[in-house]
């Protein structure tokens, strides 16, 4: 029994439309996995150190952050030397994990890596090498960006809907710092005020690219250091569980098995 031409090419058209539509869902939950895998395995290397080695590396970047104190900001133009020192802080060999950011409001949790070479921004956040690292104190200013409206990660997407009052919280090391949001600006790119460190202040900036689409300007959402909310828990990483995202895609999947079935049935009575 022969099939028409036209009810493949029919077949494959709704395939194709198919994918084309659960590519986001599935694309966004693998990369969401990804991250809570990342994020458990930083916390269990860090739990692996002792106290002592913890208290050193947070030693070891607060001195680094220390050198920019005063600078202008050709400190965000890294030497080769710079950029070595700067990768080897904060640095655990068994994770690419320097940090973790939460924002509850918009259900976030995200690890925060070295730089903000593309291959990073794809799957997590970044942190701008020549500000703070994210290890707290006055005279700190960390920047972490982060892409909004990428089809295959969520990332910094909603961020826009934080506002002044609004809190995230930084843990590195162990460390967790809680963060009130002050100040949202839209800069263009070569604007640098609004991340120029404060000596008297402990501020972290969240960065992304707006207007959504066009990337033409950067959307800064910046927090100032408060004390930890007395609600605050200790980071731990999402159970394996199964995740909504997954139910929706078993459904549509089951409908397109489901038409498929129909179309084929139909097509056989038509001969």
């Amino acid at each position: 029994m022969k099939i028409k031409k036209s009810t493949i090419v029919a077949l494959v058209i709704i395939i194709t439309g198919g994918l084309l539509l659960l590519y986001p869902t599935i694309s966004n939950w693998w990369n969401t996995m990804h991250q809570t895998r990342a994020i458990g395995s930083y916390i269990e290397q860090v739990e692996d150190h002792s106290e002592k080695e913890k208290m050193q590396y947070l030693k070891d970047a607060e001195e680094h952050n220390e050198t920019l104190l005063g600078r202008s900001f050709d400190r965000l133009l890294l030497s080769e030397d710079e950029l070595t020192t700067y990768n080897n802080l904060l640095k655990i060999p068994e994770t690419e994990t320097m940090a973790i950011v939460e924002i509850p409001k918009i259900n976030k949790k995200i690890p925060i890596y070295h730089g903000t070479d593309e291959a990073i921004l794809q799957i997590a956040v970044g942190h701008i090498p020549g500000t703070s690292l994210p290890v707290g104190g006055k005279g700190t200013h960390s920047v972490i960006t982060g892409h909004t409206g990428l089809p295959s990660a969520r990332l910094f997407t909603d961020i826009e809907k934080l506002g002044v009052g609004d809190v995230f919280m930084i843990t590195t090391f162990g460390k967790k710092m809680t963060y009130e949001v002050d100040q949202l600006v839209t800069i263009l790119p070569n604007e640098l005020d609004e991340i120029r460190i404060d000596p008297e202040k402990d501020y972290v900036t969240l960065q992304t690219c707006t207007p959504y689409g066009i990337n033409t300007h950067r959307l800064l959402v910046r927090g100032t250091r408060i004390d930890n909310l007395v609600t605050d828990s200790q980071i731990i990483p999402d159970a394996i569980k199964i995740n909504p995202l997954i139910v929706n895609t078993i459904v549509i999947l089951g409908l397109i098995g489901l038409l498929l079935i129909l179309k084929f049935i139909i097509s056989i009575f038509r001969k």
